[in-house]
């Protein structure tokens, strides 16, 4: 039986090199697709997700698992290495590109559904991409990363009304750009 993450962060802060490669190993795609999601570069999510890694294993000694589950910790610290990104001065010197094929689907469909797909993915991304940055801090963690309001609360620091708020926000501004009605967009949008 594979060991939860709590032991390998027991392991890890034990000196077991092995337990960190397994942990980064388990986690590495879920933190690499939300950062391609949130900056929507192939190449920068690469860095960003090296730079998490790094920042987790040298906090790795803060992290209680009474304050939350690992996989939210992880995010949180994804969440904040993307906002430095955003705010740092290579982001403001950097050109922007749309490499965002690049990055990975959460699902396994098979290759000719994702070719059918991949207009409607280009809408979509690019619709969340000029949603107002909290917003599609909201939609990406919600809907892309399956987390609960309350896990996002917990990251954001922010109140659960807040988040609601945010995704609420967010999906009437998806509609309108998408030009979608009802559950139809909501269901485009987990995808």
């Amino acid at each position: 039986m594979p060991q939860s993450d709590n032991q390998l962060v027991e392991e890890i802060i034990s000196g077991n090199e092995s337990a960190m490669e397994v942990l980064v190993k388990r986690h590495y795609d879920m933190v690499y697709s939300f950062i391609c999601r949130y900056v929507g570069e192939y190449n920068i999510a690469c860095d960003l997700t090296q730079d998490t890694f790094i920042k987790v294993m040298k906090n790795i000694g803060k992290y209680n698992h009474k304050h939350g589950e690992f996989r939210s910790w992880i995010l949180k610290i994804a969440v904040n290495t993307s906002k430095d990104y955003f705010k740092s001065s290579a982001y403001k010197q950097r050109n922007q590109s749309d490499d965002v094929d690049n990055c990975h689907l959460k699902s396994s469909d098979d290759v000719i559904h994702l070719l059918d797909k991949k207009q409607e993915r280009k809408e979509i991304k690019q619709a969340v991409d000029e949603l107002p940055t909290l917003q599609r801090e909201a939609i990406i963690l919600k809907y892309f990363h399956d987390l609960k309001i309350r896990e996002i609360s917990k990251m954001t620091g922010e109140k659960e009304a807040t988040i609601k708020s945010r995704i609420f926000s967010g999906i009437k501004n998806l509609k309108k750009r998408l030009g979608g009605e009802g559950e139809d967009e909501k269901r485009r949008i987990a995808r």
